[in-house]
């Protein structure tokens, strides 16, 4: 079951006459509302406010690790002192490649352009953000 033409040239959904699944609809501006797909086909979608909630906190949580993980690694790069250590060089390699990657799942989530996400990560980031550079809970060292 893939994609049909319309009449005008247009890319159709989908036929979801052979059973496949509802067709949920990509939005091209911010909306409202508990029904969205985000990351996944089908996830949180119309499996209630509940679902919903949990995705926000998925993304809130995925955002605020990016930011974190910003600390973790002007952590492992204070003890680059003294001859260059390898194996240090490659785990700054890999937190760095995990944070990227996870801030590239956060601006995916975003796209789907509802409000709740992007508010969801916006805040994630903030708190991310707290944590990290501020020094708030103690975590930062000289």
């Amino acid at each position: 079951m893939g994609t049909r033409e319309g009449g005008d040239g247009m890319i159709m959904p989908p036929d979801d006459s052979m059973g496949g699944g509802s067709y949920m609809p990509m939005h091209s501006s911010f909306f409202w509302g508990s029904h969205v797909q985000i990351l996944f086909a089908g996830w949180p979608g119309d499996r209630g406010i509940g679902m919903y909630i949990l995705a926000l906190l998925a993304v809130f949580a995925t955002a605020a690790l990016v930011d974190a993980l910003t600390l973790a690694i002007q952590n492992l790069s204070k003890r680059r002192f003294g001859p260059r250590r390898v194996s240090i060089d490659l785990l700054i390699a890999a937190v760095h490649a995990l944070r990227v990657g996870l801030a590239y799942l956060v601006m995916l989530a975003v796209m789907s352009f509802n409000i709740g996400v992007l508010i969801a990560a916006i805040a994630g980031h903030a708190v991310g953000s707290l944590i990290s550079g501020s020094g708030f809970f103690g975590l930062v060292t000289t």
